[in-house]
């Protein structure tokens, strides 16, 4: 269902499919540890296409609840404009910002940089 690896000192976990309503908080607790793991990394989440659907984005939703609260940058790349889109309408505006990119690359480069 995912993957991860450090790039440039950046966490870069990349969500295959989309979990289902039932997988959703197994996946939270993965990028939740991974986060954890790893902080004060920044974070980069990969939405594959397949991982572009309710559940999936709800996680990325809830992951940047987190992140926000642990004072971590955390972006999001997908293709997905849609995806995209519902993202950047249900992003928590209270902490700190959720960043949407729609290329992988360009997203783990600008967490680098920010954080650097």
């Amino acid at each position: 269902m995912l993957t991860h690896s450090l790039d440039h000192g950046v966490l870069v976990v990349t969500v295959h499919r989309d979990p289902g309503v039932g997988g959703r908080a197994a996946l939270l607790g993965k990028i939740g540890d991974l986060v954890h793991a790893c902080r004060p990394a920044p974070v980069v989440i990969v939405l594959d296409n397949a991982a572009t659907d309710g559940a999936a984005l709800s996680v990325v939703l809830r992951v940047h609840r987190l992140c926000s609260g642990l004072g971590i940058l955390m972006s999001v790349a997908t293709g997905s404009a849609p995806a995209r889109r519902v993202l950047e309408a249900n992003a928590d505006t209270s902490g700190t910002r959720l960043v949407i990119h729609a290329r992988t690359d360009t997203a783990v480069s600008a967490a680098f940089a920010a954080a650097a």
